[in-house]
């Protein structure tokens, strides 16, 4: 059975999104970080926005949604157009986009400020977006090579 592009797309965008999610775990257990939780600033904005107590899985389901259905998909479409020839290397340009965008437009939105700077622990939790962020890409870019 042949997959669509779109479905190919998810898939590379779920994988994608398991990755990074697997730092943030090792992150949490490990005890790196401990004051650097965005998962939890985004669940107390989504409550201030919908006036309701929002469960502590709404925003770790809302990465693997955005990262498979939307970022998914962009991926592919953004992927001709990004430098290099690689999944590998188109990844890693994503990922840079991606956390422009994340430390410039979502952390701010949350009350993290730019670059989580709001979070005081310096630059940490923009070199923890960082590396969360190229893994997404660079997973999803792999196996978006895999995929075609």
């Amino acid at each position: 059975m042949k997959l669509h592009w779109f479905w190919k797309s998810v898939l590379a965008g779920l994988a994608g999104s398991v990755a990074p999610n697997v730092l943030f775990f090792l992150k949490t257990r490990l005890g790196i970080l401990p004051g650097f939780v965005p998962y939890a600033e985004l669940q107390k904005t989504l409550a201030m926005l919908t006036g309701a107590d929002v469960h502590p899985a709404v925003p770790w389901l809302l990465s693997f949604v955005n990262g498979s259905l939307v970022l998914g998909p962009l991926f592919r479409v953004a992927c001709p157009r990004l430098p290099g020839e690689s999944g590998f290397v188109k990844g890693v340009w994503f990922g840079l986009i991606g956390w422009l965008i994340v430390s410039l437009i979502f952390l701010p939105a949350i009350g993290l400020g730019v670059f989580a700077a709001n979070a005081s622990l310096g630059l940490w939790p923009a070199l923890m977006m960082l590396a969360m962020l190229l893994i997404y890409g660079v997973t999803t870019g792999l196996v978006h090579d895999w995929l075609r």
